[in-house]
């Protein structure tokens, strides 16, 4: 499984980008909020998800996506019956990652079913199904977009469960610490965390 790939920029349009890395050119396709967090780099890293298409023929398509929040989003969005990666990554270039979180933890189905190609029932199996993982996901500090990177805040997160502490038992301190210091790094981060634990 390749998790994500980092490079330089040879070619990039609101729903593609192409890294060079080491060489190869690997095609990614992307929503429109990456694209506009990218589009002025020209080294880039994006987290990435490859997809398998079964039927009728089988393709494989590769995603990439500007911070693990949005990937996370779009892999919680594609396990929805209905819901395939077109229409995830339509869903998540009409809405911050953030936004759509908050829209279904809300049960908020108008705003949801503004996006093209969703309709009621649909914007209603999405809030059923994944309002309770999203809950889970990212408390209610996430209803403030944080002025930090957000990338960072998810690799430390991901990094202290790995260690065996639970995301709400650590995560009020990793906010702490990047409000003070946004361009602090993961190891450091992370030190600083266990540190206060």
């Amino acid at each position: 499984m390749i998790a994500q790939i980092q490079g330089k920029i040879i070619l990039i349009e609101p729903t593609r980008v192409v890294i060079d890395c080491n060489g190869i050119g690997y095609e990614l396709l992307i929503s429109l909020q990456t694209y506009s967090n990218i589009k002025e780099k020209e080294s880039i890293r994006l987290y990435t998800h490859l997809y398998l298409q079964t039927n009728p023929d089988s393709n494989l398509s590769f995603f990439g996506f500007f911070d693990t929040m949005e990937r996370t989003i779009f892999r919680l969005l594609i396990g929805v019956s209905g819901i395939g990666p077109s229409t995830a990554i339509i869903m998540l270039s009409s809405m911050t990652p953030l936004q759509i979180r908050n829209f279904i933890v809300a049960e908020d189905v108008k705003k949801i079913q503004t996006i093209k190609g969703i309709g009621l029932k649909t914007a209603q199996r999405v809030i059923l199904e994944l309002k309770d993982k999203l809950i889970k996901l990212y408390d209610d500090s996430h209803n403030i977009s944080p002025s930090f990177d957000n990338s960072i805040k998810e690799e430390t997160l991901s990094a202290l469960e790995v260690l065996g502490y639970k995301r709400k038992q650590v995560e009020k301190s990793v906010d702490a610490i990047l409000q003070e210091k946004p361009d602090t790094s993961i190891e450091s981060l992370i030190k600083q965390v266990l540190n206060k634990i």
